[in-house]
């Protein structure tokens, strides 16, 4: 068997290698957090609104047919 001696600590696969991984891995974490930043600031001004869809719920009973109007996944 050959005795592997090739080894080094400045190698891809020693401390190069980890620092090229951590550098990669917080550039990848850096870019998500910036974009989710990006989309909640550009979001935070259109809140979600659900008065054009269901006016009131107050008159929807627990068991009924006319339950499906407030459906929205019920195709008419």
């Amino acid at each position: 068997m050959a005795e592997n001696t090739r080894r080094g600590l400045f190698t891809l696969s020693g401390i190069t290698g980890m620092l090229i991984a951590t550098v990669l891995l917080l550039s990848i974490l850096a870019f998500l957090v910036m974009n989710a930043i990006k989309t909640e600031r550009a979001e935070a001004k259109h809140f979600y609104d659900p008065t054009p869809i269901v006016s009131s719920l107050d008159n929807v009973k627990m068991i009924s047919k006319d339950n499906a109007k407030y459906d929205l996944s019920v195709r008419k």
